[in-house]
């Protein structure tokens, strides 16, 4: 599948800020299933954009812009072919060992409930593979999407309590319970191309990775309840959404800010057919 992503972010600020400071996390890398045709970054700000790797091997940009700024977009847009690997990541970078992604985090700590709940859903499975299929599928059937009551600082452990969230609860919930059997999980950000024709989107996707002896690291998605496919693109990944967002950074100065995100993931073929 050729997937083609527009994504804007965009700031606006009551009272501008003197200066803005930003480190993007937007820029996809090829590994075995996923390789970028052509991909372009551009900020709406005349500044310079330094590359880098983070620690986890993710292609970072950071950028620092002098004001006053009344709006700020960050842009990207590009091809991205891919194919289906049945959730299997092989060939990419890898930056540190497995059992790094068993270290818990504020926001995927595993409460007793949580612990309790990943005991239950993968009762009877003796295997790391069938266990994360299991808990796939239970935390699916577990936790509501919906985008009111969470927001990007909700930790595992509160949206588990709601049994709502978005596809960064859900992930942090896989993952929070995924550590909690031994299993290394780790977050993923990213696009996901949806099969019933919604193509504008309010947000990127996110999802787990868990690693399987034998095998290596394999995707899943519980906010659809399946296993990566050719319709994920994968941008970055982390110990949690912090280390893996899209987009983080702070301003100098200024006051209401608001932010508003337009996101368009599509089929190359079908675009072209339109």
């Amino acid at each position: 599948m050729r997937i083609v992503i527009s994504h804007d972010t965009i700031y606006r600020y009551e009272r501008p800020p003197s200066s803005v400071i930003q480190t993007l996390r937007l820029t996809p890398r090829n590994h075995d299933g996923q390789y970028v045709v052509s991909w372009r970054l551009h900020i709406s700000v005349d500044c310079p954009l330094i590359a880098q790797e983070d620690a986890f091997g993710n292609l970072t940009h950071t950028f620092s812009a002098d004001g006053p700024i009344d709006e700020l977009v960050v842009h990207v847009e590009g091809e991205v072919e891919t194919e289906d690997t049945h959730g299997v990541i092989r060939n990419a970078v890898e930056r540190f060992p497995p059992s790094l992604f068993l270290r818990e985090t504020p926001l995927t700590q595993a409460d007793d409930a949580i612990m309790d709940f990943a005991r239950q859903a993968t009762r009877g499975t003796d295997t790391a593979l069938p266990r994360m299929h299991a808990l796939l599928g239970a935390l699916n059937t577990e936790i509501v999407f919906d985008t009111d009551p969470t927001h990007t600082a909700t930790t595992a452990s509160e949206a588990f309590v709601l049994k709502r969230g978005v596809c960064q609860d859900l992930t942090h919930v896989f993952i929070a319970a995924a550590r909690s059997l031994g299993i290394p999980a780790r977050y993923v950000s990213g696009y996901f191309h949806r099969i019933d024709g919604v193509v504008e989107q309010e947000a990127g996707h996110a999802w787990a990775e868990a690693y399987i002896p034998d095998l290596g690291w394999v995707g899943f998605d519980p906010t659809n309840g399946i296993s990566a496919t050719d319709a994920h693109l994968r941008v970055a990944v982390g110990l949690d959404y912090l280390s893996a967002a899209p987009v983080r950074g702070t301003r100098m100065g200024g006051a209401g800010e608001e932010m508003s995100i337009r996101v368009r993931v599509d089929q190359a073929m079908r675009q072209m057919q339109n």
